[in-house]
């Protein structure tokens, strides 16, 4: 399936098809537009928008689209919903809801900066979530 959203991603924007393809679809692909086209792109494309405005996998209230997706597809796996909560604060205003959220978004700004497009930055970001998933499952396995 094709998925889209807005260009020069950040934190949700990777994190959000790192999800995706570990836990919802691992043939993905990826489509990364200018905010005004990702709704007619997905219509094109028949690609399932994510992290643009009014649409289901989108920001709702204090949530982000990585939340929307664990949501709508049920995954219920305790290291992804702590992993949701670094993220929702690295990527919303409320920065400090988790020890990890403020050094995740640093993180995510300075591949973004160093990266020649939004998937030199999946593939240089995607290790950061792959670390803090297994890091959250041995955490999870104590408690």
């Amino acid at each position: 399936m094709r998925w889209v959203t807005r260009e020069r991603a950040m934190v949700d924007r990777i994190a959000c098809p790192w999800l995706i393809r570990r836990f919802v679809d691992p043939q993905a692909e990826f489509l990364f537009v200018p905010a005004d086209k990702v709704l007619e792109v997905a219509k094109e494309k028949n690609a399932i928008p994510f992290d643009a405005p009014n649409v289901e996998l989108g920001h709702q209230g204090d949530k982000c689209s990585f939340d929307a997706i664990i949501h709508k597809y049920g995954l219920t796996d305790p290291a992804l919903l702590e992993l949701a909560k670094v993220v929702r604060g690295a990527d919303t205003p409320n920065r400090n809801l988790t020890p990890e959220s403020p050094g995740l978004n640093s993180i995510a700004a300075g591949f973004r900066l160093i990266s020649k497009d939004d998937f030199d930055n999946m593939a240089k970001q995607w290790p950061v979530y792959d670390a803090l998933y297994a890091h959250f499952k041995a955490k999870t396995k104590q408690g």
